[in-house]
């Protein structure tokens, strides 16, 4: 599995405790990362933000370690760590020299089993973390992911900002953070993750040991379902004062477990996920219209949705929007090129295997699979599910997925009139 024959495999430990040990004898480095079962979908309503919070504030240090204590026991010995929240997991993770491999993984583990959590610390990295939204709002890139988000997903978890609001922020105090992280940094909702050159028998007693001396309360949060009667608003507009229009249409489709991924993926990569893509070689290359313009594909427990993203001189912006509707609209008509989709596997193959050359893209790899699938997925078991896809099923993918009624359309720009929602309706049923 993944590099040099290696294979990945997940254990199970006392109180549902879950690691997997990717073994790589040839690396001198180690990458250790925490996944909590636990992201904006989990979250109530008023704690908005709340698991990007406690993200937060697990890195101000531990009940026995403090902030620059914590730096410095991975840092001062060359390491690096951090961590990431999504919308259905919490990440935190340190990549160190083998022989430090020990320090880190107890660094990590104090940080999430027991937080400080200290009222200050819960005042000042609020005021942190209200710069980041402020930030956000400043990058009218991710300011239009996030409107179309909240269309996509409108009144669900999924459809609210990672980092919270103003609102939200001023709701959440440390007995919140403190109920919040007992009840999801549980063993039983836990997984570990250890990839490089290190030995998994001696990690197996040490995890072994570290579970028994965690709660034994079963995990009980739950993530709200989207079903295909779950709403979606059609068009959000807001006025920016920048310098270019973004714009991100998104189409909602299904989950991740649903085996038309495969087609889903090169789908998104023939239309748009790099320089060979037919978006940046129409909209960028040949009429210069955009810079950035890409499409994305983002896959849920239930849902998930294949998202177009430009920006653009703002007197461009309907011409941007109908070229790329032209292309969906040729997608579901004419099969793409065998030459075209042998370089969509190519490439997606090809991303798959640069990814898996160090020990911390294994550890995310593995992480990232066992989290969301329950599995570590094999990547040669993947590539050949996508050279198995024909240009025929990514032609009737392409019909089912570009359906303007399963259309959002977000925009954010210097001269938008956020009045005129009505008539960006009209003209997107009319495809423009």
């Amino acid at each position: 599995m993944g590099t040099g024959g290696e294979k990945a495999r997940l254990v199970r430990f006392p109180a549902g405790l879950r690691a997997v040990f990717w073994p790589m004898p040839h690396f001198s480095s180690v990458a250790i990362g925490f996944w909590a079962r636990v992201g904006g979908r989990h979250e109530p309503g008023p704690w908005c933000g709340i698991s990007h919070f406690l993200e937060h504030l697990l890195f101000k240090g531990s009940r026995t370690r403090s902030a620059v204590a914590v730096a410095r026991a991975i840092e001062g010995r060359g390491g690096d760590f951090n961590g990431y929240t999504q919308e259905e997991s919490t990440c935190f993770f340190a990549r160190v020299e083998s022989r430090h491999e020990e320090i880190a993984f107890e660094v990590l583990a104090d940080l999430y089993r027991n937080p400080r959590l200290a009222e200050a610390d819960v005042r000042s990295e609020r005021e942190v973390i209200r710069e980041e939204i402020r930030l956000y709002e400043d990058q009218p890139a991710q300011l239009v992911e996030e409107k179309l988000q909240s269309l996509l997903w409108p009144g669900h978890p999924l459809g609210r900002p990672l980092t919270g609001t103003e609102e939200s922020l001023n709701r959440i105090g440390r007995r919140e953070l403190v109920a919040f992280h007992r009840r999801a940094y549980l063993p039983s909702a836990t997984l570990v993750v250890i990839a490089g050159g290190t030995d998994p028998v001696r990690w197996c007693r040490h995890l072994e040991q570290w579970a028994r001396g965690g709660s034994s309360r079963r995990y009980s949060l739950r993530a709200k379902p989207v079903t295909a009667h779950h709403p979606q608003e059609r068009v959000g507009l807001i006025r920016k004062p920048v310098e270019q229009t973004h714009l991100a249409l998104g189409f909602r489709l299904f989950g991740r477990r649903d085996r038309r991924r495969y087609a889903l993926k090169l789908l998104s990569v023939v239309l748009g996920e790099n320089m060979s893509s037919r978006l940046f070689r129409l909209i960028r290359e040949e009429h210069g219209l955009a810079y950035a313009v890409q499409s994305a594909v983002v896959l849920f427990a239930d849902t998930g949705a294949m998202t177009i993203s430009a920006g653009t001189e703002p007197r461009h912006l309907q011409r941007v929007l109908s070229l790329a509707l032209g292309e969906i609209r040729r997608l579901g008509k004419e099969r793409v090129s065998d030459r075209e989709l042998r370089r969509a596997k190519e490439y997606t193959a090809g991303q798959i295997r640069l990814g898996l050359e160090s020990p911390s893209r294994c550890m995310q790899w593995a992480g990232e699979c066992a989290a969301t699938y329950g599995r570590v997925l094999d990547p040669d078991e993947e590539i050949e599910a996508f050279e198995k896809v024909t240009a025929e099923e990514i032609c009737v993918l392409a019909r089912e997925v570009f359906k303007l009624h399963r259309a959002s359309l977000a925009i954010v720009g210097p001269d938008v009139d956020e009045g005129g929602r009505d008539e960006w309706v009209r003209r997107l049923a009319g495809g423009l």
